[in-house]
């Protein structure tokens, strides 16, 4: 057996010897750069592609077989821009002889220098990669009998492993006609660690990134461990690290730096299923993180599920670092708190928010968002808030100088406030819920709002259960497609106490009763002043028990009475009111001029006539109201007795109306008569015309 033995130690390392001179002798002999024009033919059969190799190929056989090369270039797929599909400056890779013959491929090192790598899809979605990852069609094989079939013996698996890899000085060109974008990827640096299959290699990726026509750049870097089954079908991650810094004029601050981290990920291909933990995205002050994150339909249609969480933050500071100025607001501590958790689920165009608990500062928020369709702003909603003081984040001018405004009336300004092309594009719907709500002073509680929007029109119904002792419903309607939205309002309040409503709006209440009233108004303008000038409607109110303090019109009628007379005026009394048991009236209005006709109030001493108008665009009042006082004393069987009366006339504006009393007015017909006589001596007297202007006076 030892002859054998040495005859086959022997012949071994004659082989050995043999590959060693053959090694240091073939460089010598063969020269590689004689088979260029058939590497460049198999390229083209295979790819039909043009394989350009302008650098001198360099061979090496012992102990590792490699190539280097030089200057490479793969031509474009036709129809594509006439330049490179890839270019690559110089490359070096080799093979370790020896592990071959297990069937160990050993690669050492490679090293791509100088990559430059155009990638374009066409206005068609066709890709310059499309062609050479299409699958050849295999050819039919005729069957074959049983009885002629072979056995296939059993081989052993090749093993593969790879020293490392590093690419220096690469650049991306990314075309996409399809969306018109252009991006940039230069000074692409990529560093490996050992690979083997099974066995987790770090990698190490920076570039820069900088898209056509912004003014900004992106330098992106990424660290982790991938980990890569012998299949190429199933992948880890570990300890993944990803930041993206922008910088530029156009970036708030001149620089954001966003933090991508991920404790594990793994990737199964053929389940299409993902898996991801721990994973946190940190922008400036803004953190959203999810402990575990599953996705499913990887390859046909990825979606994640999993829960997220949106750590505490303050909004106001983070649009402040974002060079974003805020204005000012009634409360200085307002958006110094938000914070978020639900449960996601995200596809490429849509987005599921289900358990939803979000913390505007003081208020709570409650229930789900579902973002159907990205693109065509598909959204249903159902939001339960707890409380929202909505004055706090208005500006100091509106405390001061607050317009009457219905909860229709806010939500069309919200709306209006809105880019008109958002609300064309909106499709909408979904219900708010709110326990507490208060808005320009105003308290409601126990709101419910509606809002539907499709085609361009926008839909709301909103109710108030408890306003002020009584309830409110309204209806609104927004069309977008004019040149100006169109809105058409119906309100209606039923069994209101005036008086703690004033109170509440403006501080003070010079009214006191039950009010019951709807209005039926359209208009149109994104602007307020727009919307006075176009409105047109209708307003109806009933006032019941009502009281009117700081005048009374019993008492003006008696002192107009003692003028007259000449007798002593009754002392002023700071709590003088006028007291009806009912006031109704209804009202049109007129490009913004409301006219009323017909306003009639009564009590057990008083009957009041009004008409008039006020003009919303300038705010200028011309009313006059006609008050009647009843002689108490007249049996109730009798029909009423006028006891005096006296007219008002109210001008001014809103906001500082004045009012004139009509002394003609005052006059009974026996003292009219009288002055008309003293009238006539002094026209005889002084001369005519005097006469007539001072009868005019008395009309």
């Amino acid at each position: 057996m030892g002859k054998p033995f040495k005859i086959i130690l022997s012949t071994i390392a004659a082989m050995i010897l043999l590959l060693i001179v053959l090694a240091c002798i073939l460089p010598f002999v063969i020269d590689p750069n004689d088979f260029k024009p058939e590497i460049a033919t198999a390229v083209k059969d295979k790819t039909g592609r043009e394989l350009i190799l302008d650098g001198e190929l360099k061979l090496s056989l012992f102990p590792w077989f490699g190539i280097s090369t030089g200057k490479i270039a793969l031509s474009n797929a036709p129809g594509f821009q006439d330049r490179p599909f890839a270019t690559i400056e110089e490359s070096n890779v080799t093979v370790r002889l020896l592990p071959l013959l297990s069937k160990k491929i050993e690669v050492s090192r490679i090293v791509l220098k100088g990559l430059i790598l155009n990638l374009a899809k066409n206005k068609q979605g066709i890709a310059n990669w499309d062609d050479l990852t299409t699958k050849p069609v295999v050819p039919a094989v005729a069957v074959v009998d049983k009885q002629d079939e072979q056995p296939i013996p059993a081989t052993t698996p090749v093993t593969f492993t790879i020293g490392g890899m590093a690419i220096e000085n690469a650049r991306i060109n990314w075309d996409d006609l399809t969306t018109e974008k252009h991006i940039e990827l230069k000074d692409l640096k990529l560093n490996t660690d050992k690979f083997t299959f099974d066995e987790p290699a770090g990698i190490a990726v920076s570039m820069t990134a900088l898209e056509a026509g912004s003014k900004s750049i992106q330098a992106i870097k990424l660290n982790t461990e991938l980990t890569v089954n012998e299949k190429l079908d199933t992948f880890a991650l570990r300890h993944s690290d990803l930041q993206v810094t922008s910088s530029g004029e156009t970036v708030p601050g001149k620089s954001l730096t966003t933090a991508l981290t991920i404790a594990d990920a793994a990737l199964d291909m053929n389940q299409q299923t993902a898996k991801i933990y721990g994973l946190q995205l940190k922008s400036g002050d803004v953190t959203l993180a999810t402990a575990e994150m599953t996705g499913t339909s990887i390859k046909d249609k990825p979606s994640f599920q999993g829960p997220v969480t949106v750590a505490p933050f303050s909004p106001a500071k983070v649009l402040q670092q974002l060079a974003i100025s805020l204005p000012a607001m009634q409360d200085a501590n307002a958006l110094s708190k938000l914070s978020a958790n639900f449960d996601l689920t995200a596809t490429a165009d849509s987005a599921d928010l289900q358990n939803l608990g979000l913390t505007l500062d003081d208020t709570q928020i409650k229930g789900a968002i579902n973002i159907k369709d990205f693109a065509q702003s598909i959204i249903s909603f159902n939001l339960d808030i707890d409380a929202l003081d909505v004055d706090r984040y208005l500006s100091p001018a509106d405390k001061s100088s607050k317009s009457i405004a219905s909860p229709a009336v806010l939500l069309a300004a919200g709306l209006s406030a809105l880019p008109v092309e958002t609300l064309r594009k909106l499709n909408a719907d979904g219900v708010v819920s709110l326990g507490n709500l208060k808005v320009k002073s105003l308290a409601m509680q126990d709101i419910h709002i509606n809002l539907s929007s499709k085609n361009g029109i926008v839909t709301t119904q909103q109710s108030v259960k408890q306003f002020y002792q009584g309830s409110y419903s309204g209806n609104l309607s927004m069309d977008t497609h004019g040149d100006k939205p169109a809105l058409a309002v119906t309100e209606k309040i039923d069994h209101v106490q005036i008086e703690p409503l004033l109170k509440d709006y403006k501080g003070e209440a010079k009214m006191s009763g039950i009010v019951d009233a709807s209005a039926q108004l359209q208009g149109q303008g994104r602007k307020a002043d727009e919307l006075k000038a176009s409105l047109n409607g209708q307003l109806s109110f009933l006032f019941k028990d009502g009281v009117i303090k700081g005048f009374n019109l019993q008492k003006i009628i008696d002192e107009g009475k003692a003028i007259i007379k000449g007798s002593a005026l009754p002392s002023d009394n700071k709590n003088d009111q006028t007291l009806f048991s009912e006031m109704s009236g209804t009202a049109t209005i007129t490009n913004g001029l409301i006219q009323n006709n017909d306003l009639a109030a009564k009590s057990s001493k008083l009957r009041v006539d009004g008409k008039g108008n006020v003009n919303l665009n300038s705010e200028a009042l011309d009313y006059k109201i006609d008050a009647k006082l009843l002689d108490s004393d007249a049996a109730s069987a009798e029909p009423e007795q006028v006891k005096g009366a006296v007219a008002i006339d109210i001008a001014g504006t809103l906001t500082n109306p004045t009012y004139t009393i009509n002394i003609a007015s005052l006059l009974t017909d026996k003292n009219k008569a009288k002055v008309e006589k003293l009238i006539d001596k002094l026209d005889k007297k002084i001369g005519p015309g005097l006469g007539n202007l001072l009868k005019g006076l008395l009309k």
